[in-house]
């Protein structure tokens, strides 16, 4: 599946690594960020979470909420919370239906072999529920900045 900037998001529910369950509606008159990553505890998913987690209260005082989403399961997410010290929530979808939904989980390549992963991908949803930016194939270097002047300007 394929999401487009302008169609409404879509919908969700997800249990976070501290058994928190979050659904989209649970968001309504909020902005979102979804920022999806291949595994926790890797150079670049560490590196992406640092800078989110940095600027979390920029994104609180743009009344916006962070969510990080990886195929890992909640134990290894928590983990992973604990360690780098982050103050944002972190959901582990296994069953990729969630990451199949925003259109993240696809074929990748490396070193000629294809294997499914998730395409680093960083939506933004605007009060309504509405796709407002989507940045795919995500470099990490300051990308988490990027995402927070667009939600400033949202």
């Amino acid at each position: 599946m394929t999401i487009e900037t302008g169609s409404p998001a879509p919908d969700f529910t997800i249990t976070t690594d501290t058994g928190d369950i979050l659904t989209l509606a649970g968001f309504h008159g909020q902005k979102l960020v979804l920022y999806f990553y291949p595994k926790a505890g890797t150079q670049g998913c560490t590196l992406e979470a640092h800078d989110f987690n940095r600027l979390k209260p920029n994104f609180d005082a743009a009344d916006t909420r962070v969510i990080g989403i990886s195929p890992d399961a909640d134990k290894a997410l928590a983990k992973f919370r604990s360690k780098e010290g982050l103050s944002f929530a972190l959901a582990g979808d296994e069953t990729h239906e969630l990451l199949e939904a925003y259109g993240v989980w696809a074929e990748k390549s490396m070193y000629g072999k294809k294997y499914m992963g998730v395409e680093r991908t960083t939506v933004l949803i605007d009060r309504g529920g509405r796709i407002a930016r989507i940045w795919r194939k995500v470099k990490v270097a300051g990308h988490a900045e990027e995402v927070l002047a667009a939600a400033q300007a949202l």
